[in-house]
């Protein structure tokens, strides 16, 4: 058993430790943001069985100072054929507002984002206990022009006593 004497040496050393261990943290890798663009066939305002995942989508990360909300960090990327987009990001943005945004779809007849969809709030942090860097965005999405036909019956599955 550590004697009384060595008990605030080795809460010093666990202080320094720990401090150390949150320094390589928040100056390390850069964070991977991981999302999904899809397009809301249905117009529903959710993803259903439906739904198309949009490849070659727009997407870019924004952070903004809380205060003057002026745009500080801004990085696009592109989604993969399965509507994925992997996005780094650099550095910790601990004092900012940070969201995915939608950009651009390439898909002629789905090119409006959805005003629900169209952004995902992100912690891009990792003075909040984070030591992933790989985060996951809520799937945003662009709403085709017109419904698909058979679109009011997949919609009773969800409202089957409407």
């Amino acid at each position: 058993m550590a004697s009384t004497s060595a008990r605030p040496f080795m809460l010093l050393a666990l202080c320094v430790l720990l401090q150390a261990f949150i320094s390589a943290q928040s100056s390390g890798s850069p964070f991977n943001v991981i999302g999904r663009v899809y397009c809301d066939t249905c117009r529903c305002g959710f993803e259903t069985p439906a739904t198309n995942y949009i490849e070659g989508a727009k997407v870019r990360i924004e952070c903004r100072d809380r205060k003057s909300l002026q745009v500080v960090y801004s990085n696009e990327g592109v989604t993969d054929s399965t509507g994925t987009y992997n996005i780094s990001v650099e550095n910790d943005h601990q004092d900012e507002i940070c969201e995915s945004v939608l950009v651009s779809s390439p898909v002629a007849d789905c090119k409006s984002a959805d005003p629900g969809r169209s952004r995902a709030t992100l912690v891009l942090t990792r003075y909040n206990g984070v030591i992933n860097e790989n985060l996951s965005a809520n799937a945003m999405g662009f709403l085709k022009d017109q419904p698909l036909a058979g679109c009011t019956e997949l919609l009773q599955q969800y409202a089957p006593d409407t």
